[in-house]
């Protein structure tokens, strides 16, 4: 018997503190001997980054415990905040002072470095040696070798305004790195190099790329061979390179698909080489699929779970470690191949599925499909997870409302996955549809440029058609439509909300309300990104001022719910609160709320909470449905 209750106020187990735990950041893995050592963030101890090891016979152990917190601030994204070596040293880098410590076996943390104003990220133990990028005054990089005894940070090579990825040769007398400069980000151009080491520096490199591309991830295959991924085909591929024939390079296994995705992370990894010269890599058009390609070339599709957010975080032997998200599931993936390499086998290894007594939760999973519409620059993709409730459902005159998800960057991207906060409202009857406007990732080179010098522009005008789209398929209450996004995405839904009237209410997270006042506040790594998204000041100003949701403010006529972390350098509170003024100057209902110890992007149980219980109960008064369970938000228009 299906109980009939109106959209948006179905009964649901899924609490958000459930979906807090049940979303866990996994922040690289490793192989050790046996051994299955990861980071993650622990959302009950204000989102700290632990790390953990799984042992041979399963039992799992907190290597780094509070109140340690392995994460780095390079580029204010951090990554690579830590490595293990063969030993089982872990060496991370401590959230607070942002220095490199190293704790051994049976010891407690001592510091290898101790710099003043620098920070460290991108770590690898890799020959013996510990490399890492160091950031100095928030704008000097270089790549450098950290002392094992606690002698600091010796540089290797620097010459560019950012350097990414170091890869030590076999014999460790050559590295390969990315570089780039600004105004670039690395996913419009880098340049890949090889230097020649000598004497514990780099005394000479060769460009491998010419700057058009956005190289990335070197991995030396033998002391001649290295492969990369390149996007020069307008797809990043993997290429290989030898360099006893005079450099050539050429692509490997060319696919209308991408292996490789935007830098935002100096840890990010999307292939990994087996001991017999496979290669284990992640593709994406629209989901992702992982790929095993044997030293023969023959190619297999390998079935795992996951199908958003893949990575390879490390490759040993014949094994691989898969990071990633699969429906209901945040976790790592054990690939193990036989002999031969005719059967592989997928374990989970680190599952992050929050079960709730006496519910099966694939029976919650939506029939999540891919969808697609016409927008006015072209094709725009997107995700629709209905609302789905396996013992309740609406009235068949009724349309549900919809919740349009707007990812950041802009060249993030979603896999279509229903994780666990998307379960949070399709299991109470509100749908989600995730947009990958022009500009994200996943669709190659084309699809990602499509927003250059458009920002404001494209994004808007995508969002908008995939909503409307979906509206006029009958799927979705063309009246309820919200749209919420979060740092570049919140920009995105205060530009829809300010310049179209497809939406009736909007939730912007730490989003950008003022383009001139992002360009003179933000930092150093992103202190260009408009460049290339609007246009360079002092030249486009006009732009600036013409396509920034704040002024437009006239054009405000529905609710805002403006979420914010009090601690965030990316996008500052001043930018929410000028659209808070702006709003109440203009009377229209909204909620502010500011959240301490935050950054850009909450990682506390606490915010996390109170942030998706804000946006239900948001939802449930500008839409006109009960919201139980979680606490009423008070509105004010003035």
């Amino acid at each position: 018997m299906v109980d009939v209750h109106p959209y948006g106020s179905w009964p649901s187990p899924f609490t958000a503190a459930w979906a807090s735990s049940a979303s866990p950041r996994v922040d690289g893995a490793a192989l050790v001997g046996d051994e299955v050592w990861w980071a993650q963030s622990v959302a009950e101890e204000a989102g700290r980054t632990a790390v953990f090891r799984r042992d041979a016979t399963g039992t799992v152990h907190l290597v780094l415990p509070a109140p340690w917190n392995a994460r780095s601030g390079v580029h204010e994204y951090g990554g690579g905040s830590w490595a293990v070596d063969d030993a089982g040293r872990l060496f991370f880098v401590e959230r607070r002072d942002q220095q490199v410590w190293v704790q051994e076996p049976g010891s407690d943390p001592r510091p290898l470095t101790d710099d003043a104003d620098v920070r460290y990220g991108g770590l690898r133990a890799t020959g013996g040696m510990l490399l890492g990028i160091r950031e100095r005054g928030g704008r000097e990089r270089a790549i450098v070798r950290i002392d094992l005894d606690g002698a600091g940070a010796n540089d290797l090579v620097a010459g560019s305004d950012f350097v990414a990825q170091p890869a030590l040769s076999p014999r460790g007398d050559r590295l390969a790195w990315v570089a780039w400069n600004h105004p670039d980000m690395p996913w419009d151009r880098t340049t890949l190099r090889i230097g020649r080491l000598e004497d514990g520096a780099v005394v000479e490199w060769t460009d491998v790329t010419d700057g058009s591309t956005a190289a990335l991830q070197p991995e030396w295959t033998d002391e001649d061979d290295l492969l990369y991924l390149d996007d020069a085909t307008g797809r990043w591929n993997l290429w290989s390179l030898r360099l006893d024939a005079d450099l050539p390079r050429a692509p490997l296994a060319p696919a209308d698909a991408d292996t490789g995705g935007p830098l935002w992370s100096l840890g990010s990894r999307w292939f990994g080489v087996t001991s017999d010269g496979g290669v284990i890599a992640v593709r994406t058009n629209g989901s992702d699929e992982l790929v095993w390609r044997d030293a023969a070339g023959t190619e297999t599709v390998i079935d795992i779970p996951a199908t958003a957010s893949l990575a390879v975080e490390a490759v040993v032997g014949r094994r691989a470690l898969v990071s990633g998200m699969a429906p209901g599931v945040s976790g790592i993936w054990l690939v193990e191949f036989d002999a031969e390499g005719a059967t592989v086998h997928v374990d989970l290894i680190v599952g992050h599925r929050a079960e709730i007594a006496g519910e099966d939760l694939d029976a919650w999973l939506p029939e999540t499909r891919p969808f697609s519409v016409e927008g006015p620059t072209g094709t725009v993709h997107a995700f629709v997870h209905p609302p789905h409730h396996p013992r309740v459902a609406a009235s068949d005159a009724e349309r549900p409302p919809y919740l349009v998800l707007v990812h950041g960057g802009p060249t993030g991207h979603e896999g279509g996955v229903a994780d666990a906060k998307t379960l949070f409202f399709t299991s109470r009857g509100i749908g989600v549809l995730e947009v990958n406007y022009g500009g994200s990732t996943g669709y190659g080179r084309a699809y990602r440029e499509r927003l250059r010098g458009q920002w404001g522009v494209v994004d808007v005008a995508d969002v908008a058609a995939a909503a409307s789209g979906l509206a006029a398929t009958g799927a979705a209450d063309g009246g309820r439509l919200a749209i919420k996004g979060g740092s570049a995405g919140g920009w995105t839904v205060l530009a829809a909300l300010a310049r179209t009237d497809v939406f009736r209410a909007g939730i912007s997270r730490y989003g950008v309300g003022d383009a001139r006042t992002l360009a003179a506040d933000t930092h150093d790594f992103e202190s260009r990104y408009l460049d290339g998204l609007i246009g360079p000041l002092p030249e486009a100003e006009e732009l600036y001022i013409e396509r920034s949701p704040l002024t437009h403010i006239d054009g405000f006529r529905v609710p805002v719910l403006l979420l914010q972390g009090a601690d965030d350098a990316v996008v500052p509170p001043s930018q929410a609160e000028a659209i808070r003024d702006a709003l109440a100057a203009r009377g229209i209902p909204h909620a502010y709320v500011l959240y301490e110890g935050e950054g850009h992007g909450f990682r506390g149980a606490e915010a996390v909470v109170h942030a998706l219980e804000s946006e239900l109960a948001f939802l449930g008064q500008v839409f006109g449905f009960p919201t139980p369970g979680v606490p009423a938000i008070e509105l004010t228009a003035g």
